[in-house]
């Protein structure tokens, strides 16, 4: 392998004036057809495309290219260098500093030619033409003379994509085969992976069998650049690694045991890696205590969604693998349900929601989200209190709810109201949070930009603004206050003398201790309506808190003026004590010059 010679990457870099703005997107210029010429950057190289390559991908500074050449003087086409004479490719590695080239150079080839060769595609042939200053310059060599124009045809072979991954020289990846598109996996996934590790001197220190090992990314596995290196890569994908110590086992080395032979101190490891599969696992309630694991990729990308009709078959496991239930196989018929609707355990609900068709997962769920503190009798085994529970899943089929935007104007307008009962039923048992959010998928129906006619109109309007009522009063039952509040405001922007919003904006503020807000409303809501009775208990109460507060409040400045009071006290003592002292000072001096007079005069 060889580098190139140092050139300035500044020489490439179009004038200050021409330089794009911060954020700004620029369009790159289209592909060069067979037989067009292009200038790149501002220094005098130029690119004609002699054949095209196949693709999109072209290699990066770093990279490791391998390619054909033939270089030859512009002024009278004469041949000074090629690699076609003994038909030997050379690879290259590309230039990857910010402001120059890595030094080096092999017979004839220049370094201002990587810019060329970046633009390339896979077995693209191209001519650049190079003027002397990012050629040879004044010095020449064999067979260029001094401030030639050389050019150079070159046929991109193939090349290896050169990652640091810690940027810092760490880890270096080269990838020596492409991967899928899926990946790269995560801390939560699991991983399959087949690697050998050496020594410089070709030592096998590690090595796993030919299907590979199976462990999750988060715990680690042989050194800490395997797990570094695997969140890069896509699965198939098959690189080699050089790590430094640091990331290997540092300055300790590693003493022999029976998983892995001595490795000295500082040693540099070479690392071979292959990602044969992942199986993703997915954090389903935000807070890892129900884990979804991807054992088997579904059909398309749309998933069951809440209020879908889904039909399911699966296997219920305590952790130690005990069946506690099945439903689906041999005589026994699958599960159908709606999701979000408590139908079955949250965990299990919650999962199923991120469900494609045909997907096969494995769901881990905790208590909380399982059977809690209570012993449950199931179909083949107890579950004990607190126990984790893992349900394989298969979805065989779903069928979502219909997404607003799908449905007619009276589909929106019957769904919309239908939502509303569904939740006035759950207020009415006390299930406050879920009839929340059917008022909420209410509201959500009969949304739109586009107007209502005026028909349409005067159903939907009541509909929301009791939806938001609603709401607002499932929001003072949790001790929402501030949702209470913005639902309340939501209704009173619309209708500004609605006693309903006012009376429960009211209570939400009386529940923030903002009295002063809560008067407003009770005292608007009174001129509306003088004779109702409950805003009248709820001024009463109001009046009681204000002074229960006022009380507070006047202990508690009492407490502050008392406490200046007594730092004033002592200010004043100290002061008065301060005068003594500098009086009695001075009449210290004044006695003693009393009796030096005295004396002075006694002889």
């Amino acid at each position: 392998m060889v580098q190139f010679s140092k050139v300035n990457i500044k020489d490439f870099v179009e004038a200050d004036d021409d330089e794009e703005e911060p954020g700004e997107e620029v369009e790159s210029a289209p592909p060069l057809k067979v037989g067009e010429e292009r200038e790149i950057g501002s220094k005098g190289l130029r690119k004609r495309l002699v054949k095209s390559g196949v693709g999109w991908e072209t290699p990066q500074f770093g990279d490791e290219v391998t390619i054909h050449y033939v270089g030859t003087l512009c002024e009278d086409g004469s041949i000074f260098a090629s690699t076609r004479t003994k038909n030997e490719p050379v690879t290259l590695k590309l230039g990857h500093e910010i402001y120059g080239f890595s030094v080096g150079r092999l017979g004839n080839i220049v370094g201002g030619l990587d810019h060329g060769i970046i633009t390339m595609k896979r077995g693209e042939i191209a001519s650049f033409m190079l003027q002397p200053e990012l050629a040879y310059g004044v010095s020449g060599t064999t067979g260029v003379p001094s401030n030639s124009i050389v050019q150079f045809e070159v046929e991109l072979l193939s090349w290896i994509t050169v990652v640091d991954i810690c940027k810092d020289g760490g880890i270096i990846k080269k990838i020596l085969e492409s991967g899928e598109q899926i990946g790269p996996p995560g801390d939560l996934d699991e991983v399959c992976v087949s690697y050998k590790a050496m020594l410089g001197d070709g030592t096998i220190v590690a090595e796993t069998p030919e299907e590979g090992m199976e462990f999750y990314v988060e715990d680690g596995h042989f050194c800490p650049a395997l797990t570094k290196a695997l969140k890069t890569m896509k699965r198939g994908e098959r690189v080699s690694l050089v790590v430094q110590p640091q990331y290997a086992f540092g300055q300790k080395g590693h003493s022999s045991n029976n998983e892995l032979p001595v490795i000295p101190p500082d040693s540099i490891l070479s690392i071979f890696v292959k990602l044969l599969s992942l199986k993703p696992v997915i954090d389903v309630t935000g807070d890892l205590k129900v884990k979804k694991k991807v054992l088997k990729e579904g059909e398309g990308t749309v998933t069951a969604n809440d209020g879908a009709t889904v039909t399911i078959r699966y296997t219920a496991m305590l952790e130690d693998g005990t069946v506690f239930e099945r439903k689906g196989f041999g005589d026994e018929q699958p599960l159908q349900f709606i999701t979000d609707e408590e139908q079955v355990i949250a965990g299990l609900d919650r999962a199923v929601s991120t469900m494609k068709k045909h997907e096969l997962s494995l769901i881990t769920i905790s208590p909380e989200y399982g059977f809690g503190n209570t012993e449950v009798k199931m179909e083949f085994s107890l579950v004990q209190p607190s126990s984790t529970i893992l349900y394989e899943v298969e979805m065989l089929d779903f069928i979502r709810e219909k997404a607003p935007w799908e449905m007619s104007t009276p589909e929106r307008i019957e769904a919309a109201t239908r939502k509303k009962e569904e939740g006035n039923q759950l207020f009415k048992i006390g299930k406050y949070q879920r009839a929340a959010k059917k008022y909420e998928k209410a509201v959500d129906y009969v949304s739109q930009d586009e107007p209502y006619t005026d028909g349409d109109e005067k159903i939907i309007k009541p509909l929301t603004i009791s939806c938001w009522s609603n709401g607002a009063a499932c929001c003072l039952k949790l001790n929402n206050f501030r949702e209470a509040i913005d639902l309340c405001s939501k209704i009173l922007n619309e209708e500004s003398c609605n006693v309903k919003a006012l009376y429960r904006r009211a209570q939400a503020y009386m529940g923030i201790a903002e009295l002063l807000l809560a008067e407003l409303d009770i005292k608007k809501a009174l001129e509306v309506d003088p004779q109702n009775r409950e805003m009248k208990l709820m001024q009463m109460n109001l009046k009681q808190l204000q002074a229960e507060k006022n009380k507070q409040d006047a202990t508690l400045y009492r407490a502050m003026f008392s406490s200046k009071s007594e730092d004033a006290c002592i200010a004043e003592k100290r002061l008065k004590i301060s005068n003594d002292e500098e009086d009695t000072s001075m009449l210290d001096e004044s006695t003693a010059g009393m009796i030096v007079e005295t004396d002075k005069y006694s002889c």
